[in-house]
């Protein structure tokens, strides 16, 4: 842009001064014409890189999800290929024999109903045992009562035969009804211990309950949604709109199911795009400033988007955690850059962005819209010159 604007400018210095003659060609006017230049270009170029800063250092970054299976067995399709067919997120990646999951599934579901039959059951014994005891515990009640009248009774004959006025037989025919009694209140007690014994007996086996359902049943049923659920990872589905690369994966393969056996690699069809600026560049960089980048492998073509965000962090601001003084001395580092994240515009987002691509950015900020044009000129012809492959073979 630089040597057009040059080019422009002694094209009319030809013309005023050789040309038509209209301004005389002399020391002065040379001297003249020679510093016009250098201070208007020095002084635009300084306004560009506050006002439209660029970047020579672009990079596309895009996420890498590993993919391990959740569970072992026998590869038996992988309908993925590798390669730049996008897959879909949802779509099948590979998947594994079923059978021994789905027999699993069948035993558990069977346990399962034998546990609730076993348990309605024992719950049915349960109520007849709680009958018994009831019963039982009415029996004593009853007894109790008779009980307590005979030996009144007694108490009465005996107070009568002491004084005479009473029968000797009578008192023994009331002793001997309560002997009876007394037997019969310890059969029932012993027959309520037995009743008591026998509940508690088919509560220890019914056991404690989880979230109302006895914990034998419970037990089984959280093994059988396990068993579904490793059934349902037989499947293996894609976390993402993304790309397979890295695929290891054929049937007849086993996996093993372990968190660091990944058998393939999907990288993220969206990625993020970053630029790095020098850091007295940003102070006039704002959130939502207009940007535009090109890209190396995709020449020729401008690509629009917003500032996200300017990542003012970086490692030489960082002191780690030890015992140690941090360094200080002329032996220090150059400043590093700052990391400006970019929002692709909707129109191009669909353009495909390889990860790890690089290329060039500006940014255009609120400040004197009239030299962004210059920016913008410089920024086109250097997309266009990536279609200059500088290769000797």
């Amino acid at each position: 842009m630089e040597a057009l604007l040059l080019g422009i400018y002694s094209f009319f210095v030809w013309l005023i001064f050789i040309k038509l003659k209209w301004l005389p060609w002399n020391t002065q006017t040379q001297v003249t014409v020679a510093i016009i230049p250098i201070v208007a270009m020095a002084v635009l170029i300084l306004l560009l890189n506050i006002f439209a800063p660029s970047s020579t250092d672009v990079r596309v970054f895009k996420y890498t999800v590993p993919i391990v299976s959740q569970v072992r067995g026998r590869v038996v399709e992988v309908p993925v290929e590798e390669g730049n067919r996008l897959v879909k997120k949802g779509e099948v990646l590979f998947k594994i024999d079923p059978e021994p999951y789905r027999l699993a599934v069948n035993q558990l579901e069977a346990q399962l109903a034998t546990a609730i039959a076993s348990q309605k059951e024992q719950e049915e014994s349960l109520r007849g045992a709680r009958g018994t005891v009831d019963q039982a515990t009415a029996r004593m009640r009853e007894i109790s009562a008779r009980l307590e009248l005979a030996r009144t009774r007694v108490a009465q004959n005996r107070e009568l035969v002491a004084t005479g006025a009473g029968n000797k037989f009578d008192l023994e025919q009331a002793e001997t009804n309560l002997k009876e009694l007394e037997g019969q209140a310890d059969a029932a007690r012993a027959a309520r211990v037995q009743a008591v014994a026998g509940e508690s007996q088919i509560k220890q086996k019914l056991g404690a309950t989880v979230n109302g359902e006895f914990a034998q049943v419970a037990q089984i049923r959280a093994q059988l949604e396990n068993a579904r659920w490793e059934l349902e990872q037989t499947v293996t589905l894609s976390p993402c709109d993304c790309f397979v690369i890295n695929l290891q994966l054929r049937p007849g393969a086993f996996v093993a199911g372990l968190p660091f056996n990944a058998v393939m690699t999907l990288v993220e069809a969206e990625g993020q795009v970053v630029a790095l600026f020098n850091q007295n560049e940003l102070h006039q960089v704002a959130p939502g400033n207009e940007a535009e980048f090109t890209l190396y492998t995709d020449p020729g073509r401008i690509i629009k988007g917003k500032v996200d965000s300017v990542i003012w962090a970086q490692g030489q601001g960082q002191l780690p955690a030890s015992g140690t003084l941090p360094m200080t001395g002329v032996l220090t580092q150059p400043p590093s850059r700052y990391v400006v994240k970019f929002d692709i515009a909707d129109k191009d987002k669909e353009i495909f962005m390889a990860a790890g691509a690089a290329g060039n950015a500006a940014i255009y900020t609120e400040r004197l819209h009239a030299i962004h044009i210059i920016r913008k000129v410089v920024l086109r012809v250097g997309a266009y010159i990536n279609y200059l492959i500088l290769k000797l073979h």
